[in-house]
């Protein structure tokens, strides 16, 4: 999706030794907050590049924060880094609200106390849950394209103005243009949204086609 004068640098999250193999549900919590846990050492290699922005690319580790506490995380990415920071989470709130969504379908790939947590955590930032449907994985990263369909399809309602498939590790990107013509409304993905966001912060305006309307839309 990167236009060809933007570069892009990963470093991986760390578990320390958290339980359940990575994508289980099993677990899944505890990964998770041993990730916000050990955030320091992939932050300061991140840094080390002088990037314009970092995306703390993980939605489930907002859900985990709570809305309430998250910018304390940013804060404390932001120290880590020397950069601007967003997280996954943050980005999608800053889509919907550009797209003027109140009220959305929310597809997640969690297990049920997971999924809850996000529920509350769109709630907490002022949008209206009106559908929703959880896919039930025994492994996020080995989920496919289809399958995110699918949990698209199940979690939309006629009142919700767009839908959100929450998780980074799921496979979204190649069938949000699809969505949004077959579901009439923007479908807006955790690693989309992410994308958007942070071209935008770093000041780069391009659109670009075939991911869904979001990212053929400037900056508000």
């Amino acid at each position: 999706m990167a236009p060809s004068d933007v570069s892009i640098h990963f470093a991986r999250l760390e578990a320390g030794s958290s339980g359940g193999p990575p994508g289980s549900p099993e677990g899944m919590a505890e990964r998770t907050q041993a990730y916000l846990d050990f955030l320091a050492g992939p932050a300061t290699a991140l840094g080390a590049v002088s990037p314009r922005v970092v995306v703390l690319a993980h939605t489930a580790a907002s859900y985990q924060t709570e809305f309430s506490r998250e910018p304390a995380l940013v804060d404390r990415l932001a120290f880590l880094t020397g950069a601007r920071v967003i997280t996954a989470a943050q980005a999608v709130g800053a889509a919907l609200r550009r797209l003027g969504v109140t009220t959305l379908a929310l597809g997640t790939p969690y297990p049920e106390s997971v999924s809850v947590r996000g529920r509350a955590y769109w709630q907490a930032a002022g949008f209206r849950v009106a559908g929703y449907h959880r896919l039930d994985s025994a492994d996020i990263y080995a989920e496919d394209e289809e399958r995110a369909v699918e949990l698209a399809r199940q979690a939309d309602v006629p009142s919700a103005q767009a839908v959100l498939l929450s998780g980074t590790g799921l496979p979204t990107v190649g069938v949000l243009e699809m969505l949004e013509h077959e579901l009439g409304k923007p479908v807006i993905s955790s690693n989309q949204a992410l994308f958007w966001r942070a071209l935008r912060l770093a000041g780069v305006d391009s659109a670009i086609d075939g991911f869904g309307l979001l990212l053929r839309l400037p900056a508000a």
